[in-house]
């Protein structure tokens, strides 16, 4: 294509989003993407199989946003809703089913049944796709886009979307690229930190836990004895910490305060029993089998091979027997149980998590446009905007949605020019 109407940056999520609406209305549209193929994160995400979008109505997704967050992206939610996307691709074949949790995955398929429904529709509006492709910086005077330079040449173009995502999973091809290129243009670029990240700590004398996970707890944060982060869900002990649904909930809180202070992390591991009900629970079992060991007693709560690390925390012999407590050492064992200190956190790996909050800041984007306040016939879309959601589909929506809108202005002002 030698003069394509619209340029999009990026082959992710937002990217092809914003491509197949721009085609749709009849752009000739050029998707450029630096990597070997199209949607690489769409491809890893929910463990390879997905997690499509989040459930509910779209006041019900805008809400796991921060509340400035929930209003720039509450148009482009509206204008391109969650049952939209599914419309999309259930209309193309692909059948879906909604978990407990309301996160919504292929029902059959994998991942790769998605992607491969994403380019169908590519190729039904002639989008033209260009992958090994990666530009280089944009091309713009007198505060108006070009084109863009690309390692491959350069692509003159006077409508440009931004798709390029952040800068997690660097190996995907998101390496915060464009945060550069826009910052040349005049964009503040909020400073870039993890969300949605495991967590790096410091666990003396457990011994080596990686692999095993605890069901159903509270995994809580506390900066000098205050709770600054709390998230319900499972957690995973991995080789250099801990990882799983609560860890990624609350990651961006912890990296934004880490440097204020040592942050220790915490689980509740009875969420729904109060402290006096868990002495309750300890004094029956004591009084039921006062042979056991209190080993056997925790190991009916959590694996394990967690259980003398965990009581090894709150320096209760792991083969005393129930009938043997004292009152004071019951206590510690109430307290392990509603708050074991699991470590503290020594950091939160910008290039571990499945995405990055900061970016462009988003008062300088129009969320009904999704138009450049700095330079003319940008738009900017996705993860590269100062968005980050929680874990369950909520970011890959988003960018579907910031997609739609850049893709479809971009699409209209050609009309116009």
């Amino acid at each position: 294509m030698k003069s394509p109407d619209v340029i999009i940056v990026g082959g992710g999520a937002a990217g092809i989003i914003a491509a197949w609406k721009s085609a749709t209305l009849g752009a000739k549209t050029l998707l450029l993407e630096k990597t070997e193929r199209l949607g690489t994160k769409i491809l890893i995400s929910g463990g390879g199989k997905c997690n499509i979008t989040h459930d509910g109505t779209v006041e019900e997704v805008l809400q796991a946003f921060r509340k400035n967050e929930a209003q720039f992206l509450r148009p482009a939610m509206y204008r391109f809703t969650n049952s939209d996307v599914l419309e999309l691709l259930t209309s193309r074949g692909l059948e879906v089913y909604t978990r407990p949790d309301n996160r919504i995955f292929p029902l059959h398929g994998t991942a790769k049944d998605v992607m491969k429904i994403f380019e169908s529709c590519l190729r039904e509006v002639n989008v033209s796709v260009l992958l090994r492709t990666p530009v280089k910086r944009l091309i713009a005077a007198a505060n108006r886009i070009e084109g863009v330079e690309t390692a491959n040449g350069n692509f003159y173009c006077q409508r440009v979307v931004i798709a390029t995502g952040g800068s997690s999973y660097p190996k995907s091809g998101t390496t915060g690229d464009a945060w550069k290129w826009l910052r040349e243009l005049g964009h503040k670029i909020v400073p870039i930190r993890a969300a949605l990240a495991p967590m790096y700590m410091e666990i003396e004398n457990q011994g080596d836990l990686s692999g095993i996970s605890i069901r159903d707890c509270v995994l809580k944060a506390r900066q000098r004895g205050k709770e600054i982060a709390r998230w319900r869900g499972d957690l995973l002990f991995t080789h250099r910490g801990v990882s799983g649904p609560t860890v990624l909930g609350i990651s961006r809180i912890v990296a934004e305060q880490w440097h204020m202070g040592p942050i220790m992390l915490e689980v509740d591991l009875l969420p729904d029993s109060s402290f006096e009900s868990v002495s309750e629970k300890i004094s029956g079992y004591r009084q039921s089998f006062p042979k056991r060991s209190v080993a056997r007693f925790l190991s009916e709560l959590i694996a394990e091979g967690l259980v003398q690390a965990a009581l090894q925390s709150r320096q209760i012999v792991v083969q005393a027997s129930m009938g043997t407590l004292d009152r004071k050492t019951q206590n510690r064992l109430v307290e392990l149980i509603k708050g074991w200190q699991i470590g503290e956190v020594t950091s939160v790996p910008l290039e571990k998590g499945e995405c990055v909050a900061g970016g462009v800041s988003l008062d300088e984007v129009d969320p009904h446009s999704m138009r450049s306040s700095k330079v003319q016939g940008l738009y900017l879309s996705g993860e590269a905007l100062d968005i980050a959601g929680p874990v369950g589909g909520y970011n890959l929506q988003a960018a579907f949605s910031t997609g739609f809108v850049a893709g479809e202005t971009a699409a209209k002002d050609c009309e116009t020019r």
